[in-house]
């Protein structure tokens, strides 16, 4: 297998949510592999430090605005985005958010902003970007999802309903726009460290007790996703769609706290 497979030299590539977190990891690892990028914030100034670093990288970074709960914002970008390399090869559909109340507290505009921007932004980013892609026959979009795509955790309704909704509609936009050669797969990581779960990981007591539940005995570190991300996005990955990609140490392998063994004499 030649490593050409994943040179992604001369493509260009859409990360949405990518101020922070793995938005901008997913960034380093397709700049890293050659692609230009668009990247985008609701805030497009807190873009410019990110900036320089793939410039530096040698690789080129347009920073829009979008907000992936606003139609016309969308279609802007997607717009901006296709001006700016006159092609989209790569979407990495990012944008993300969580509210984290027990079930019983959770209000009717919460739920709304956890789904109106991780299902219904992932969709309409998707569509624009997908309407682009289609006249030149080729396109790699990967939806992030998460373990709670599979898994359901109390205090988080809104986004496991959302991210399991991410799951299924990745198989559903596969099978509608894989003959137009776009593929639609989904990047679903496990527990790694964000600004959105950061105080989650100050108790040490919970993290050891995640860790005895992941086969691997760890959380993810910021290189764990590079690889998948890559392949999802290159030509390694051109017969594969409609996939969720679990990138978890194992977990979602519904693996317990280990019982010691009883010995027998």
């Amino acid at each position: 297998m030649g490593s050409d497979l994943f040179d992604l030299t001369g493509k260009a590539a859409i990360v949405t949510g990518a101020s922070r977190g793995l938005g901008q990891r997913f960034a380093r690892a397709l700049a890293g592999a050659g692609a230009d990028l668009v990247i985008t914030s609701r805030k497009p100034e807190s873009l410019g430090t990110f900036r320089a670093e793939i410039e530096a990288l040698g690789r080129r970074a347009v920073p829009l605005e979008l907000d992936v709960r606003d139609h016309d914002s969308i279609e802007r970008m997607a717009d901006a985005a296709h001006a700016a390399y006159g092609k989209i090869d790569i979407l990495v559909n990012n944008a993300g958010c969580n509210v984290r109340k027990p079930a019983l507290d959770v209000t009717w505009d919460d739920w709304n902003l956890v789904l109106d921007t991780n299902l219904r932004g992932t969709f309409f980013v998707a569509q624009a970007v997908a309407r682009r892609m289609m006249p030149r026959r080729y396109g790699r979009i990967v939806n992030i999802g998460s373990v709670t795509s599979v898994f359901g955790y109390a205090g988080m309704a809104a986004y496991c309903a959302s991210r399991g909704g991410v799951k299924q509609l990745t198989m559903s936009l596969a099978d509608d726009w894989g003959p137009h050669g776009i593929t639609v797969n989904c990047l679903a990581p496990g527990w790694f460290e964000t600004a959105q779960n950061a105080a989650m990981y100050q108790d040490k007591e919970w993290v050891a007790y995640l860790c005895d539940r992941i086969p691997l005995k760890r959380t993810g570190q910021p290189g764990d996703l590079d690889g998948a991300i890559v392949f999802l996005a290159s030509d390694a990955s051109g017969y594969m769609t409609g996939q969720t990609v679990f990138v978890d140490g194992g977990i979602t392998t519904g693996a317990t706290r280990a019982v010691p063994a009883k010995r027998t004499s």
